[in-house]
């Protein structure tokens, strides 16, 4: 009536909107009902924080531990994942310019709980005292500085950024507006991903890693200009270089 979107209202507006395209089946003597789990996680997103931290906080909040156990064993992880992305990119080309600029980013959350417990985890490098993250990929379109997600993509051990960078580029292939540059973070830059970038004829910019001397003296240099450099990566016992600006 007054004009303006309250925080109740979208509260109410996503978590039945989650309700409706990922059910919970509880048992009938629960304690608690679906909502009760998705107001939990609406409010730790907007939050910035973890439902643990949100629980101890609120009041009238169902434990932790039991949004976490349903969290656990109610979700199927790759269902949830495709309905996720199905609807970030409902409508989407309808909110898109002609041109738009796309970004790409891994995110490596460390995980410091039971090593005995890392069951779905991603294993990496060390990493702040740690090698097992709760990892992801993000794909957005990036307007007049504001994020449209493209898609969330959860990284398990055996994912290699080159893999997650096929699925990215094939969802940017179908989109009818025009891609004008695609951003990535160093995480993508290696032979495969950087083949990839050339065969799909995407204009990217990725920071790179300064791997052998031949880089460490090109940007030692101390002046701006464009030269062709060359990484070699191998799949299958067989290599292969491949050359960039």
């Amino acid at each position: 009536a007054d004009g303006e979107i309250h925080e109740d209202q979208l509260l109410n507006f996503l978590v039945n909107r989650l309700d409706e395209e990922v059910p919970i089946s509880l048992a009938n003597n629960a304690e608690i009902a679906a909502e009760d789990i998705y107001e939990v996680l609406v409010g730790a997103c907007a939050d910035g924080t973890s439902v643990s931290t949100l629980c101890a906080s609120s009041q009238n909040t169902p434990t932790a531990n039991t949004i976490l156990y349903h969290l656990r064993t109610k979700f199927e992880p790759e269902r949830l994942e495709r309905v996720a992305n199905t609807l970030l990119r409902k409508d989407i080309d309808e909110l898109l310019p002609e041109q738009v600029e796309v970004c790409a980013d891994l995110h490596l959350r460390p995980y410091y709980g039971d090593e005995a417990d890392t069951d779905g985890l991603y294993h990496s490098e060390a990493k702040r005292g740690t090698t097992a993250f709760h990892a992801y990929a993000t794909l957005y379109a990036r307007v007049t500085n504001k994020r449209y997600t493209l898609a969330v993509r959860r990284l398990e051990d055996g994912d290699t950024a080159s893999s997650v960078l096929a699925e990215f580029l094939g969802i940017l292939d179908g989109l009818d507006t025009e891609i004008k540059a695609v951003y990535l973070d160093r995480g993508f830059y290696d032979s495969k991903c950087l083949t990839l970038l050339q065969t799909h004829d995407y204009a990217y910019v990725i920071p790179i890693i300064r791997w052998g001397e031949t880089i460490q003296q090109e940007l030692s240099e101390g002046w701006s200009r464009v030269i062709q450099h060359d990484l070699t990566g191998k799949l299958d016992g067989h290599s292969w270089t491949v050359e960039f600006p």
